[in-house]
C-alpha cells in the first residue's frame, strides 16, 4: 500500500436527510471498491494504490451528483510514498478504538 487518502464529501442538499442520503451512496461506493477503509464522523480513510485512490476521490463527486447533489465539496488529505508502505489506518487507530 503505497498510499492513504482521507476525504469529506460535502453535498449540497435541501434537508439533512437528503444529505445524508448522499453521503450513504458516496460511502457505499467506496465500500464497492474493495480497499480498506474506514468511516469516521467527518471523512472516510481509504488506503490502496495512488492512482486508484485518485479515481476514487474523482468518483466521490460524480457519484454525489448522481445521487442529487447539484453540487459537491470534498476536503481531501493524501499520504504517498512511492517507494514503500504508508502508516496503515489500523496502525493510526488502532489502540483509540473502543
Amino acid at each position: 500500500m503505497e498510499a492513504s487518502v482521507a476525504i469529506q464529501v460535502l453535498p449540497s442538499a435541501k434537508d439533512e436527510e437528503s444529505l445524508i442520503g448522499i453521503v450513504d451512496e458516496v460511502i457505499a461506493y467506496i465500500a464497492s471498491t474493495g480497499l480498506n477503509y474506514q468511516v469516521g464522523a467527518f471523512e472516510t480513510s481509504i488506503e490502496g494504490d495512488y492512482d486508484e485512490l485518485m479515481e476514487i476521490v474523482k468518483q466521490c463527486q460524480i457519484i454525489a451528483i448522481k445521487a442529487g447533489a447539484p453540487s459537491v465539496s470534498a476536503y481531501i488529505k493524501v499520504v504517498y510514498k512511492p517507494e514503500g508502505e504508508v502508516l496503515s489506518i489500523e496502525k493510526k487507530t488502532k489502540k483509540h478504538q473502543h
